[in-house]
């Protein structure tokens, strides 16, 4: 299958297929899951991009409501107020795309207002009805990823891939090119630990959507579920899912550990893709 036509964003250039992507973690939240949220902290928040974009990283992504099981939801004025300091800080400091981490419209926009490039939607366009026509009307590129409520199902990839196809359609149908968008399959959302390493054994099948596929395994419980170990002790297992991740098709790897990964990932795109990991 040809790799998907490449985009800009913020003068960046993404070849899919020339080398794999890192996108680095900036928790805006008092409540991350991997217990590195930074509540406020500005100054932490511009040192650790800072040192993401020294360490390799091509995207910086900042939420500021948690994802973690059993985590607190947040109003969209509530999430604002933590992400705006944040987000404007980073901006002022990193000249590398920024992902904003949002299920919510108002957030979505407001963010890209205030210097957004990417929208990564950790429920794919099906939480709130107005995210399609905002991403459309913001003009930039979307992370799409399948989520559920419950981790029921008869045939996991091909629910998997209805899951995505249909957000993909509310993409498309509201207006966004498909060159902007990219799909996730959502480790550790809606899914099993056993169900977990499934998609993660059969990630390529994924490739058949035809989008770029961005993979976020760092620090998850799926690894502490293999390795019986707490979420400060998975850098050797999330960069086990980063290399195989990549050999099995992800063009963009989400990590925490930026300059580890980003290691990880040259040295996998060296075999993959007889590439160094040199720029995009």
């Amino acid at each position: 299958m040809p790799n998907p036509p490449s985009v800009t964003c913020r003068g960046a250039e993404f070849r899919w297929g020339s080398r794999t992507y890192v996108m680095g973690i900036i928790n805006a939240t008092t409540d991350s899951f991997s217990g590195d949220g930074l509540a406020g902290d500005l100054a932490a928040a511009v040192e650790q991009a800072g040192r993401f974009v020294a360490d390799g990283a091509d995207i910086i992504d900042i939420g500021a409501e948690s994802t973690r099981p059993g985590h607190r939801p947040v109003s969209a004025e509530e999430e604002l107020e933590r992400l705006l300091p944040v987000l404007e800080a980073v901006r002022r400091a990193v000249g590398v795309p920024i992902s904003v981490d949002t299920s919510k419209a108002m957030v979505a926009r407001e963010a890209v207002r205030r210097g957004a490039d990417i929208i990564n939607d950790i429920w794919g366009f099906q939480a709130d009805p107005e995210m399609a026509p905002v991403a459309a009307a913001s003009g930039v590129p979307v992370v799409l990823m399948h989520n559920r409520a419950g981790a029921e199902y008869r045939d996991l990839i091909a629910e998997v891939l209805t899951g995505l196809r249909q957000s993909i359609d509310l993409a498309l149908a509201a207006g966004i090119p498909p060159d902007r968008i990219i799909v996730d399959p959502g480790i550790g959302f809606g899914k099993t630990k056993e169900q977990n390493l499934d998609v993660l054994a059969r990630l390529e099948e994924l490739k058949s959507l035809g989008f770029p596929l961005l993979l976020g395994t760092s620090r998850k419980s799926v690894i502490g579920y293999v390795l019986d170990l707490p979420v400060t002790e998975r850098l050797e297992g999330t960069a086990a899912t980063v290399a195989l991740g990549i050999a099995h098709g992800a063009d963009i790897v989400r990590v925490h550990d930026v300059r580890q990964m980003v290691r990880v990932a040259r040295m996998a795109d060296a075999i993959v893709r007889r590439a160094a990991g040199g720029p995009g």
